[in-house]
């Protein structure tokens, strides 16, 4: 359970103090990546050839918006000149494939290379096949390197690389060899970055500072993610789904061998195929005698990684072909394999999975107008820890079209934010929650990079007064946790006066407390503009203390207050501080007050 640090007390600063220090050493590495892509000079495409619009009208679907606004992103940031670093997100078949190659095609066009980079030898297959398809009516040279090549063939694809004989080249990890040299690499494809290991995540960096990169991910990983929201990488979401694309219906359940086998016979009834998945190779051959089992006119396959590479490619093409009704793998399926009559998949073990796996994995059911179904089994007397099942939940929860990146950012608030460019995962985001920390680090990566520093503080103000929204007027506790999140953002005393319109219409006259505390938070909007961090009321008298930039004249401040019918009078000014003495003692008579005050000045 989180810890609840009580308003106004001096822990959740302290909090902030602890975070903020680690948080300066991310926020230095950013800045040096911020630095490095802006000396960095970029190629800057030229605009669209003629032949681009032919490319893209032989698209064989309507566009959708959202794929069009990620194909107006991309084009624009290929034609500036500093490195395009864009992560595009969207679910599984919903186009993002189709956005990398127009890029592709721009790319070529301008006569430079083109790498595609991806995790599996299955998913590298897919991208040759369909790129292959998709640029055959233009003269484009497209070259496959996977683990099936023989060293003679990889060697001369090399050859013809760095010659500029191949324009498109696919392939896994084997393409960041130091033997492969591209003649004039434009564009950096990676599909599911998150696949790749520490070292390959390292020379891609390298890449970033000087090619124009895509990334494209259903979920990306928290620091991805977070990579995009401090600004070190763009985004582009592709939320909306193809025509007659169905969700997903999605259950957990504790292993039922009865249910498990009437879902088989379901789908088998239908004319469909299924996917079991299972989360060890050591007991697939076991799992696919259970399936027989349960349904023995059922022709049952099994594919796992450890497999030659021609027998795995040959169980695949024969599933493929509908050879066989059920397919018992491991996770290798997650990427690439494209099965539009599979609409069930069984996952065995789900909590051994993370976010991203069992997304992945319910993406390959699902891929035409038939309802799928996908079922996360977990044992039925094992002990799930709570956050296993928080993420099964959370799958479970999301099964509209398009919930990849609402996913994304729930195993963000799960897993934490991680360090943004190391190894961890784990991070600090569980401390002071993901809209603070993201707010830490960006002010942090501001003032490394010499932004301007005179911009509103956050001023404590403690006036000793009621300011709270009560529960008998907001009886609803998440609406008043929202409301006090909005009022926490108020960035003009439009909002303010618009918020408490709000209230009065939504729930009745506003009652003292609420005023008051959108009186405090008005002052406290004014009292960072002028530089003051602090307004603390006691006994009478009246502390402000500045922030360590020049602040206002305090005697100009008292100047403009009306002279009644609270006199304030100046006892003593420090660099740092003013002390003022009130007529007043009550709160609620100092808060308006000083909100009067605070206003003309202010204007």
């Amino acid at each position: 359970m989180p810890t609840l640090d009580k308003l106004g007390g001096k822990n959740w600063e302290n909090l902030k103090k602890r975070v903020k220090k680690k948080v300066v050493q991310i926020a230095r590495e950013l800045v040096e990546l911020y630095a490095k892509r802006e000396l960095v000079e970029g190629f800057g495409f030229p605009p669209n050839p003629k032949m681009q619009k032919e490319f893209d009208d032989a698209f064989e679907y309507e566009p959708t918006p959202d794929q069009v606004k990620a194909t107006a992103d991309i084009m624009r940031d290929m034609e500036a000149r500093r490195p395009m670093d864009r992560l595009v997100c969207g679910d599984v078949g919903f186009g993002k494939t189709e956005v990398a190659m127009r890029a592709a095609f721009k790319c070529v066009s301008a006569k430079k290379q083109v790498a595609i980079l991806v995790p599996t030898t299955i998913l590298a297959a897919q991208h040759y096949e369909n790129f292959k398809e998709r640029f055959a009516a233009f003269p484009v040279n497209i070259a496959l390197v996977n683990r099936y090549k023989s060293p003679k063939e990889k060697k001369e694809i090399f050859k013809q690389v760095s010659e500029g004989k191949v324009d498109i080249v696919v392939g896994t990890h084997a393409l960041l060899s130091e033997k492969n040299q591209f003649k004039d690499l434009g564009l950096l494809i990676i599909d599911e970055e998150q696949k790749f290991g520490v070292k390959q995540k390292e020379k891609l960096r390298e890449f970033r500072l000087a090619v124009d990169t895509i990334s494209m991910s259903a979920t990306p990983i928290p620091r991805s993610l977070q990579l995009s929201m401090t600004g070190v990488r763009d985004i582009s979401l592709i939320n909306t789904p193809p025509m007659n694309r169905l969700p997903v219906e999605t259950k957990l359940l504790k292993r039922d061998d009865v249910i498990l086998a009437a879902a088989v016979e379901d789908e088998l009834a239908r004319g469909g195929q299924v996917f079991i998945v299972n989360d060890r190779v050591q007991s697939i051959n076991m799992l696919a005698e259970d399936v027989e089992h349960w349904v023995p006119n059922a022709r049952v396959a099994v594919a796992h990684g450890q497999m030659e590479d021609r027998e795995l490619e040959r169980v695949m093409n024969a599933f493929l072909a509908k050879d066989f009704d059920v397919l018992v793998s491991t996770s290798i399926i997650e990427s690439g394999l494209d099965v539009p009559n599979a609409n069930t998949i069984i996952i065995m073990n789900a909590h051994h999975f993370g976010i991203s796996q069992l997304y992945q994995m319910r993406g390959r059911v699902g891929r035409s107008d038939v309802l799928a179904k996908a079922f996360l089994v977990i044992p039925p007397h094992s002990e799930i820890s709570a956050e296993s099942m928080r993420r099964l939940k959370a799958l479970e929860q999301y099964t509209d079209l398009g919930s990849g990146y609402q996913l994304a950012m729930r195993d963000l608030d799960i897993r934490g934010a991680g360090n943004l460019l190391g190894e961890e995962q784990h991070g600090f985001i569980a401390e002071v929650g993901f809209e603070t920390y993201i707010r830490m680090v960006r002010e942090a990566v501001e003032q490394l990079r010499g932004a301007p520093t005179d911009k509103p503080v956050q001023p404590r103000v403690e006036l000793g007064v009621d300011a709270y929204l009560p529960e008998d007027y907001i009886q609803d506790g998440l609406t008043r946790i929202s409301l006090y999140q909005r009022i926490a953002r108020i960035a003009s005393t439009a909002e303010v006066e618009s918020i408490l319109q709000e209230l009065e219409d939504r729930f009745g006259p506003v009652p003292t407390p609420a005023k008051m505390l959108m009186k405090v938070s008005e002052i406290g909007l004014l009292a960072g503009r002028m530089r003051v961090q602090g307004l603390q009321q006691r006994k009478g008298l009246l502390a402000v203390t500045f922030a360590e930039y020049p602040p206002p004249d305090p005697r100009e401040l008292l100047s403009l207050c009306p002279a009644s019918p609270y006199p304030m009078r100046l006892l003593n000014v420090t660099p740092v501080q003013a002390v003022i003495e009130l007529s007043t003692a009550d709160p609620e008579q100092v808060a308006e007050r000083t909100l009067e005050c605070f206003r003309t000045f202010s204007k």
